[in-house]
């Protein structure tokens, strides 16, 4: 399989900019509240309305990829995100944030669906699990960067002097950030408008895989069982991260926003970190025995985070994000490798499954006041990484990640 490096490039810039317009929400969650004058009940709307749009448009999205082209489906992604943040800085009201945000989330669903088929096509099946860690890289990066841009773009917009500070209202100079958004998506519309992309397959294929062959698959077993796979893994992830700060404050007294902001930043950070060693991993082990492993290091990290004293609980947390590092890349791969074809309408269905970060947090706090303990209600989570773990190792893939042997049989037999 000949590889396409410049739509490779396409789809590794892409995730880049998914994470940098995703995780900008918390950073700038204080800052919508106020701006807005709301409580942190009806602010919560923000965060959802975002996610939500992943669990209304990812089947269509991929049913669109499927009927048309990933490039089709990306500029068309690009076009929406671009008039979501124009929305939002032109008429910042409330109403009209959760639209904008709607739309913005639509838009992160429609590429999450389209580049993943992409990723797998133009840089090989068996190298499709290593791509995906790369990619998890890029994605680190974006969530890595948008909160230092925005600190530097805000304290630019608060500048009297400077030309972004009329075009965003007064005390709301966190709106330049959707200003960069606007920019940003106009520049992927026209990088992707120019660049020659492989069709998603043969003309023949495409017409023979029908709306009722995409419906089907919701009756297939292995489509549903990756589906909560992504579902566990996103609730999983998103279950931790948000809990951390509130779980040192309310177990260990310690501050949320000083101590508790660093945690949250180290586990992203070694979520990344863990990245690098994947990429290794992946060319040396098949991805499904990894994933076994890594759960199996969650499972550890996370009952020392809320079973162990403070000293151990602000080193356990952001190890519990080095062992999340590649079960997202890891479960995709699996499930697009357990199949010959339909793979935008699967990968549609899959990104469904991310609408499982916008229930963990309330079913964590609901089942923490119900019983009075947030230790109980985060032991929880060892839930999804036993059915993650359940789905790593009964899955059965028709491609196999590539891998090397550092060592030849001959070599070995000799040694023996």
């Amino acid at each position: 399989m000949n590889k396409n490096l410049p739509a490779v490039s396409i789809v590794l810039a892409t995730f880049f900019v998914i994470s940098f317009f995703t995780n900008i929400l918390g950073p700038i969650f204080p800052e919508l509240i106020s701006s807005f004058d709301i409580g942190l009940a009806l602010a919560g709307f923000f965060p959802f309305a975002f996610f939500a749009a992943y669990g209304v448009m990812s089947i269509p999205a991929g049913l669109l990829v499927q009927r048309t082209s990933e490039k089709f489906v990306m500029m068309l992604a690009f076009a929406l995100s671009a008039f979501g943040a124009l929305l939002f800085v032109l008429f910042p009201s409330f109403e009209l944030a959760m639209v904008a945000l709607f739309l913005i989330g639509s838009a992160m669903a429609l590429l999450q669906v389209s580049i993943n088929p992409l990723l797998r096509r133009c840089g090989g099946s068996q190298h499709f699990a290593l791509l995906s860690v790369v990619a998890q890289l890029m994605f680190g990066a974006g969530a890595t960067l948008s909160p230092l841009v925005y600190v530097g773009l805000s304290g630019v917009a608060e500048d009297s002097n400077s030309l972004l500070n009329v075009m965003v209202p007064e005390n709301m100079s966190w709106l330049s950030m959707y200003w960069l958004f606007a920019l940003m998506s106009l520049l992927m519309l026209i990088w992707i408008a120019v660049t020659q992309l492989e069709r998603k397959q043969s003309d023949d294929e495409q017409h023979s895989f029908s709306l009722q062959d995409c419906f089907a698959l919701f009756k297939n077993s292995t489509v549903i069982k990756f589906f909560f796979a992504i579902a566990a893994y996103v609730a999983l992830e998103q279950g931790i991260a948000n809990s951390i700060g509130v779980f040192l404050q309310q177990t260990h007294h310690m501050d949320a926003k000083e101590v508790g902001a660093n945690v949250v930043s180290e586990f992203w950070l070694m979520l990344t970190t863990g990245c690098f060693v994947g990429l290794v991993l992946m060319k040396l082990y098949d991805v499904r025995r990894l994933l076994c492993w890594f759960c199996l290091g969650t499972v550890l990290s996370l009952s020392l985070a809320v079973l162990g004293p403070k000293s151990i609980a602000v080193l356990a947390f952001p190890m519990a994000g080095f062992f999340l590092s590649i079960m997202w890349s890891g479960l995709f791969s699996l499930a697009l490798n357990s199949f010959e074809k339909g793979h935008g309408a699967i990968a549609g269905i899959l990104c469904t499954g991310i609408i499982g970060g916008a229930v963990a947090s309330p079913i964590i706090g609901l089942v923490a006041q119900v019983l009075g303990s947030l230790q109980v209600a985060l032991l929880l989570l060892l839930l999804p990484i036993g059915y993650i773990f359940y789905v790593a190792s009964s899955a059965q893939p028709i491609v196999h990640n590539h891998t090397v042997r550092l060592f030849s049989k001959k070599a070995s037999e000799q040694e023996a």
